[in-house]
């Protein structure tokens, strides 16, 4: 590091001295050097460092309005603030890095060329490979994902930049081709993973570094490689491959074992009691001698030691079996892991959309005598049914083979109602995690990050309103392309599309609409909602008690009254706007660039008005903070205990008349888990989700920034306030309602309050909190 910092600090002299003599950065004091920096700056510190330094007044300066610093030193750091005092006839002057807000057209002249070079140097020249140090913001496919040298298991389509496979754009990182296909770039080993590139300012903090570290440790050694942490410094660059070989032959190994059976829902909650014991692996043996013995000893715990045991999901912690019933089941649906796909059924029975020629008839086959049983009083258009429907094994064409079925308690049929809904759960957890999930919240905002950055100065006032909901977001992403949703990652290896997983969440990206993340009119669209002038949030809700849309529609307001008096303080009328160069470029790349491949839609907004400026960023920031927030954050708490939310199913409903069937009555409870998701799956995808529904140290949450001082403008200040407040006032509310006895969906047969909406968390697994991005 230390070539590439002196590389940098000679670019900065040269362009300092370059500006300077062009006359272009205004009157320059001379030089002064920070004291005592050297002894301070050598430790690592997650800790705010103080330093003085002193200048010789030069009346013909006048105020100070900017300053230049250059770091000599080899080591980086981020300043955040400066504080002149004793400033002749103004006393104290204090600067907040990037708290300046000026429109282009207003920038002093002192810092327009500052403003339009540093655009340029972040949109970089489109070529070559980027390296650690660099803030080069590009986009490029998904082209990423693949390992095509290896073979063709590790195959993957390019998603992006095609009418067949249109995606989201991600970071152009610049890594050489791969050697058998110059279409894919080339990959970098697992255990290299927290070395992706993404431009600098977007790395995690040292303490976030330090979080996620943590985070995978306790993912590999609870799912896949106990004892890692212990020798991780013992890797040499010579047994890195020998060791990804291994972290793959593993979980191929066990799973092919017959031990990777639960036999009961007793031996599922040893998880959270006593941790789960794996058999020694007998592979083991044949790689014995690649690598050092305490390392194999260490690592690769083949002892039969215990795993280490789970937090016990909010979902059982009152009641181990309420998961089991119907109320909890439909409950789920509203205010659960994934409420945002149900919707109003506005005929029956429901007739399919997809095109006859292609697929032939897949209407539904529900029909009024399967449920006048199940009436109770009341109409066909509310009893629970699932129908299950399999491909025609003449083919696609040919329609579908389904079958139809309703409650059921005891028995054979007891089970196989049990079995219907977790088959439900399974397609509702792949999609979930892959749509709702990683495809709506994480892969579409990337593009409006990049696009903010190559276009939007940091003096910008959308940029200084939007930069706070893209923390952390593309450093999660890069590290998701490297061990999650690539080939062979942990997302195929625990979802139910396996290797099409991308590709299921590229097909719905084909409906993706820009105006429609929006919550009011997602809510409508599914017809949850209609629209109302007089309701106090433009539309009325047709299921009242909707926890996720109830405190999503607040959530939702107070982020858009918040957007327009920002936006107001800035855009005095809709002529400023469409006279914004800088706002012009950004969202023309937005739409063009990082969705060029939807870029012909004709959703896109213009962006010719304040209002529609004020709805956009009212989505970019709903999306970023409370959308991202509802779908991750209950994954521990809903999906940790696995056969609530199973990830995958192993096969079909037995048929009466087999021993399959008749295992139905006469032991359930393995006739369930030996369809859903296997042991060690189990293990792996509640490690996941336990890392990925956890709060850092360092999060900021909605309606927070990470210093008080981030803009000079005190209007817009005040307007923050105003937000906060709001916020504050929307989480009694929630409170309150969750202690409703009348509103029967807020807490269910599990007795777990909805609390996905409420805005403040503190550290860890907590099941609420709205951080200001998507940051994990």
């Amino acid at each position: 590091m230390e070539d590439v910092d002196r590389r940098k600090r000679v670019k900065i002299e040269e362009q300092s001295e370059r500006l300077t003599v062009r006359g272009l950065s205004g009157k320059v004091g001379k030089e002064r050097n920070l004291k005592n920096l050297v002894g301070t700056l050598i430790p690592s510190t997650n800790s705010d460092s103080t330093f003085e330094l002193e200048f010789n007044w030069e009346d013909e300066i006048g105020v100070p309005g900017a300053f230049l610093i250059i770091n000599r030193h080899n080591k980086e750091f981020y300043l955040k603030t400066l504080t002149l005092t004793q400033i002749p006839d103004v006393g104290r002057v204090h600067f907040v890095c990037n708290s300046w807000t000026y429109l282009p057209g207003e920038t002093p002249e002192g810092l327009r060329h500052y403003r339009d070079e540093e655009l340029v140097e972040l949109r970089g020249t489109g070529s070559g490979k980027r390296e650690e140090w660099d803030r080069v913001y590009d986009y490029d496919v998904y082209n990423d994902l693949s390992e095509p040298d290896k073979d063709l298991n590790w195959f993957r389509p390019i998603f992006g930049g095609s009418i067949d496979r249109p995606y989201p754009r991600r970071c152009r990182t610049g890594r050489p081709s791969s050697n058998s296909d110059p279409s894919m770039e080339s990959r970098i080993g697992i255990l290299q993973s927290l070395k992706i590139y993404v431009p600098r300012d977007e790395r995690f903090s040292e303490l976030k570094m330090e979080d996620v570290y943590a985070y995978g440790i306790k993912l590999v050694s609870q799912g896949l490689l106990p004892g890692f942490k212990s020798v991780m410094d013992k890797i040499s660059d010579e047994i890195v491959g020998t060791l990804e070989h291994i972290l793959h032959h593993k979980f191929e190994s066990i799973s092919s074992n017959k031990f990777n059976e639960f036999s009961s829902f007793k031996e599922v909650l040893n998880l959270y009691e006593g941790g789960l014991a794996i058999p020694k692996l007998s592979f083991l043996e044949s790689v014995r001698e690649k690598i050092p013995s305490e390392f194999i000893r260490e690592l690769l715990r083949s002892d039969g030691e215990h795993l280490s045991k789970f937090p016990v999901p909010q979902v059982i912690k009152e009641d181990n079996d309420a998961w089991r019933t119907d109320e909890e089941f439909g409950r789920e649906l509203l205010a659960g892991i994934c409420p945002v796909v149900i919707q109003r059924l506005q005929e029956f029975p429901p007739t399919s959309k997809l095109d006859p020629i292609k697929f032939g008839n897949q209407n539904s086959t529900i029909t009024e005598e399967h449920l006048k049983d199940h009436m109770n009083g009341l109409s066909v258009w509310e009893p629970i049914a699932i129908e299950l429907s399999l491909p025609h094994p003449a083919g696609d064409a040919a329609g579908a083979i389904s079958t139809v079925h309703t409650p059921a308690s005891n028995g054979a049929k007891g089970t196989i109602w049990l079995l219907a809904k977790a088959y439900a759960n399974v397609n509702d957890s792949g999609y979930h995690q892959l749509v709702c999930h990683w495809l709506h919240t994480h892969a579409t905002i990337e593009p409006f990050i990049i696009a903010t950055n190559r276009q939007l100065s940091v003096l910008h006032p959308i940029h200084k309103l939007l930069h706070p909901h893209f923390r952390d977001t593309m450093n999660i992403n890069a590290l998701s392309r490297q061990t999650l949703i690539s080939a062979g990652g942990l997302l195929e290896k625990t979802v139910f599309p396996d290797k099409y997983s991308l590709a299921m969440s590229c097909n719905m990206y084909k409906k993706w609409d820009f105006t429609k993340q929006a919550l009011p009119a997602d809510l409508i669209d599914r017809g949850m909602a209609v629209e109302d002038s007089t309701a106090p949030h433009g539309v009325r809700l047709l299921l009242e008690d909707y926890p996720f849309a109830v405190d999503g529609l607040e959530i939702w307001s107070a982020i858009r009254s918040w957007v327009k008096d920002y936006v107001f303080v800035y855009y005095k009328n809709d002529e400023e706007v469409q006279n914004d160069n800088e706002l012009i470029n950004w969202w023309e790349e937005v739409r063009t660039k990082g969705h060029g491949d939807l870029k012909n839609e004709p959703w896109w907004p213009k962006m010719h008005t304040r209002d529609e400026l004020i709805q956009s960023c009212t989505i970019i920031i709903w999306v970023a903070s409370a959308l991202h927030a509802a779908v991750n954050f209950g994954q521990y708490p809903y999906g940790g205990y696995l056969p609530n939310r199973p990830a995958m199913s192993r096969r079909f409903l037995p048929k009466p008349g087999t021993t399959d069937y008749d295992e139905l009555e006469t032991n359930p409870e393995k006739a369930f888990l030996k369809t859903v998701t296997p042991q060690l799956q189990s293990i792996l995808g509640i490690s996941l989700i336990e890392v990925l529904s956890r709060h850092s140290a360092d999060e900021v949450y909605l309606g927070e920034r990470d210093t008080p001082e981030w803009t000079a403008d005190k209007q817009a200040l005040e307007a923050f306030d105003k937000f906060g407040a709001n916020l504050r006032d929307i989480e009694k509310n929630i409170e309150a309602m969750n202690l409703d006895e009348k509103l029967i969906n807020r807490t269910g047969p599990a007795q777990m309050p909805y609390t996905l909406l409420y805005p403040s968390s503190g550290i860890g697994l907590t099941g609420r909190g709205i951080p200001n991005s998507v940051s994990i």
